[in-house]
């Protein structure tokens, strides 16, 4: 017997309206709720009859997410997974289904034709994958789209979602100067990409704040960290606690601390951004920014879904929170 509206409202605890609202997009639901909602339709497989409701209004039931085909490791990174199944689930609540196609690395792209024959309601648009050519066609075509990603540049009635990568900075600094350091670096892989100088700003505005003047931002190299360690090894530099990019960052680094004999966290604290993949596992474990991209997708897809219900497309941004993990790689 296939499972109802009424089977997942008596399961969650809530009357069948609050489904019903849930999946509509209808009414202001606590996130809670909706999480308990959501996951009660995964546990017990529920499938909207998405064809009997297409001839009923016209929509097509499927929303398209854009991926960059191009970049080999995109089906391996645990991030875009965890987005991937936050917009699925989403769109699975509300009877929709989730078309992943490549990014624009020809002229006749299928996303690209099946906006034009108009087979998906919507659209979400990794920053990485902004194209104004599709921008455009997205706006002829009353197309409403989400960007998972700040657009360096930003188009009026767009909306975007993306990590509050300042807050993430600031609460770093934070950590380290409560902990007991009292001079910052910042590596970082390239200012030059909106989320690296997001982080920046809230690095260089906090270490402002907390009045520390011999704060540094460079940029990750191994020959630059090579550098740095000599130079603190020797005293020039009084650096005595670095925030890392990425795990593969900080990994790299916490080699080169080791190689150097400079123990970790007594004479260097460590923060990295990003709880994956390496940064419990590594000795010491690691003080991390964890970034919730289950929730960025999550958000992604409910604005897109709200867009796709006003008749006038809006201007909306969401940033995610981010949390500090306190780990072994800063003093306690």
């Amino acid at each position: 017997m296939s499972v109802t509206i009424k089977d997942i409202a008596k399961y969650v605890g809530v009357n069948p309206s609050t489904v019903s609202r849930v999946m509509n997009g209808t009414a202001s639901i606590s996130e809670e709720t909706k999480k308990r909602i959501y996951d009660a339709m995964a546990e017990l497989d529920y499938h909207p009859n998405s064809f009997a409701r297409s001839l009923a209004n016209g929509s097509t039931f499927t929303i398209g997410l854009v991926i960059n085909a191009g970049n080999k490791d995109a089906f391996s990174n645990a991030f875009f997974i965890q987005s991937v199944s936050a917009i699925e689930t989403v769109a699975q609540a509300k009877g929709y289904s989730v078309l992943i196609t490549n990014d624009l690395q020809s002229e006749n792209t299928i996303i690209k034709k099946f906006i034009l024959e108009k087979k998906v309601d919507g659209i979400i648009l990794p920053v990485q994958c902004m194209d104004e050519e599709l921008v455009k066609m997205l706006d002829d075509n009353k197309v409403p789209f989400v960007v998972m990603g700040e657009p360096q540049k930003k188009k009026s009635k767009m909306c975007w979602v993306d990590v509050d990568n300042e807050q993430g900075s600031r609460q770093a600094v934070e950590h380290l100067i409560e902990s007991g350091y009292h001079t910052p670096m910042l590596w970082v892989e390239n200012k030059k990409t909106i989320f690296e100088s997001k982080r920046t700003k809230g690095f260089s505005d906090m270490c402002k704040e907390k009045r520390i003047d011999d704060y540094k931002v460079c940029t990750y190299s191994q020959e630059n960290v090579r550098r740095v360690l000599e130079d603190i090894v020797s005293g020039i530099d009084k650096t005595d606690c670095f925030i890392c990019a990425n795990n593969i960052v900080a990994y790299n680094i916490l080699k080169e601390i080791k190689n150097v004999w400079i123990k970790v966290p007594e004479r260097i604290g460590l923060i990295t951004f990003d709880n994956y993949p390496l940064a419990e596992y590594l000795e010491p474990p690691l003080t991390v920014i964890d970034i919730d991209t289950y929730r960025m997708g999550e958000q992604a897809a409910e604005l897109l879904f709200e867009n796709m219900k006003d008749k006038e497309r809006k201007t909306e941004s969401r940033l995610i929170p981010t949390q500090l993990i306190a780990r072994e790689s800063t003093r306690s």
